[in-house]
């Protein structure tokens, strides 16, 4: 009850209802949302239900959780628009930082591509990024770099590297990773 107090001051309606039953469902208009989020993994037929139920009453986007492929895969059958995987991002993200100090934070954007947030390699320091042929050497591009003046988006090909400056950057992730155990 304490996390719907606080989700109810943020958002237009909020309902504790059993999902399975349709008529709870359709007592709050469900088909009136713009989006539903299912979020619950460890019962499938209650994520199931309630997934068939909001499609059928017409809600445009329905968002699922699910905690193994085989769930996803069922659940995106019946009407899901997309499934997430938080325990296994979290986990792939824990590992990650557990792995190299200068990785801060990753979005997976597929199995081979991400996102990273890290910190400037010190091999890379006082380097520009088009003497350090990054595209071609190692298949990333720099998006933005945070700097203790700001934060430089599309930085130029002759921006500097300085030292503790934070990189975000988007590639191939073993590559990424392999450039982040070299350090």
């Amino acid at each position: 009850m304490h996390l719907y107090n606080n989700v109810a001051e943020l958002v237009t309606h909020t309902a504790i209802v059993d999902v399975t039953e349709e008529r709870d469902l359709k007592s709050i208009g469900l088909g009136n949302f713009d989006v539903v989020i299912v979020a619950i993994s460890s019962d499938i037929r209650a994520s199931i239900m309630a997934t068939v139920m909001a499609k059928e009453m017409g809600v445009p986007k329905i968002v699922c959780k699910a905690k193994d492929e085989l769930q996803a895969k069922v659940l995106y059958k019946i009407g899901a628009d997309k499934v997430v995987f938080p325990e296994r991002d979290m986990g792939i993200r824990l590992a990650y930082n557990l792995a190299s100090e200068n990785i801060l934070d990753q979005i997976n954007l597929d199995p081979e591509y991400s996102i990273m947030e890290i910190v400037t390699p010190t091999n890379w320091v006082g380097k520009t990024i088009i003497e350090l042929n990054l595209r071609a050497k190692y298949d990333i591009t720099v998006l933005a770099v945070k700097t203790p003046s700001g934060l430089k988006v599309m930085p130029s090909p002759n921006y500097k590297m300085q030292e503790k400056n934070i990189l975000i950057i988007i590639g191939n992730t073993d590559k990424i990773s392999d450039i982040i155990l070299q350090d």
